[in-house]
């Protein structure tokens, strides 16, 4: 990809604003959101949240052994559900991007993209395809619980195990009709009118932030489910394990609201240096959206992987000490 840089303001030069990479991330981000997620959370539950766990002062050793293994297991099972599922429908939301008249009607577009100067730099129609996007975070609450309660005990008992993985190849004329006929039937749930009038009245709300607000609520009850019925797990395990969610979740929730609202002023000035210093780039709308997006995970998931885990470990534990004098 060669992005214009060309701009008359020589002090963004040789910055982050224009770094291929930094740009090539928020790309990623913007096309590929729920898996840009899962990658912040694999980077940041596989390494930062296990230390903060284990350097928790005053609780169980095994307790922070089950919860470190948990965010591991959690982690590696969000991340391959959210490969082998993002990966074909950011392709398909893609394909609609790159050549809308193909598979939206007139009245879609004319709809969608209002006043904008184009159908993809639209918020409206931007609302849609990350409402797909962000919503397979929700698709795949239910199979990444289970599969995060299952290796926990596989985790806890082999902790330096490692897992040798094939390489997935999707190439071929099989997988390319797959993404053809996924783009259009994306695109026909686009052209209805219901979907068009929510759009309408959400696309100016945090509707991302809610998005994955409602993700982690309905991952955490799937996860309590899952581990209370799951018979591999000690039954002393299950409580402390499913007070650490519930409080990991109802903390980073909290924290990561109020950490959005106070860096919002430093973040505009931020999107605006992005904007003057990409201003004729033709993905600028993209780097746009791809930071709205980056910031969101990486707050959510530095509150959630690094600052909560001690918090959450020593009170979950606390609980269940308190719990067993009863």
């Amino acid at each position: 990809m060669k992005v214009n840089s060309n701009t008359n303001s020589p002090q963004f030069r040789g910055n982050i604003y224009n770094s291929k990479y930094f740009k090539k991330a928020l790309l990623f981000a913007s096309d590929n959101s729920a898996l840009f997620c899962a990658t912040t959370s694999l980077v940041l539950s596989s390494v930062a949240r296990p230390l903060a766990i284990m350097a928790t002062p005053g609780a169980d050793k095994e307790n922070k052994k089950y919860a470190s293994a948990k965010s591991i297991s959690s982690s590696i099972a969000g991340y391959l559900l959210m490969f082998l599922v993002s990966t074909p429908f950011a392709k398909a939301i893609k394909n609609i991007d790159n050549n809308p008249d193909k598979y939206l009607n007139k009245e879609t577009i004319k709809n969608l993209q209002n006043n904008a100067p184009d159908l993809i730099s639209s918020k409206k129609y931007k609302f849609i395809t990350q409402l797909f996007k962000l919503g397979l975070g929700l698709a795949v609450a239910l199979p990444k619980s289970s599969i995060t309660s299952y290796l926990i005990p596989k985790i806890t008992d082999k902790f330096s195990k490692k897992d040798k993985k094939d390489n997935v190849s999707f190439s071929g004329n099989i997988y390319k009709k797959g993404i053809e006929n996924l783009s259009k039937g994306i695109s026909s749930l686009i052209n209805t009118k219901t979907l068009q009038d929510v759009s309408s009245k959400l696309y100016k709300t945090n509707f991302e932030q809610g998005m994955m607000y409602l993700t982690d609520i309905v991952l955490t009850g799937a996860f309590i489910n899952r581990t209370q019925k799951n018979n591999k797990i000690e039954e002393k395990r299950k409580k402390p394990l499913i007070y650490n969610s519930i409080l990991s979740t109802g903390f980073s929730m909290v924290s990561s609201f109020v950490i959005n609202k106070l860096i919002n002023k430093p973040y505009q000035k931020f999107i605006e240096k992005l904007s003057e210093a990409n201003k004729n780039s033709k993905n600028l709308n993209k780097y746009i959206e791809g930071a709205n997006i980056a910031k969101l995970a990486l707050i959510m998931g530095g509150v959630y992987y690094i600052l909560i885990p001690v918090l959450s470990t020593f009170l979950a534990d606390k609980i269940d000490k308190y719990k067993n004098k009863d």
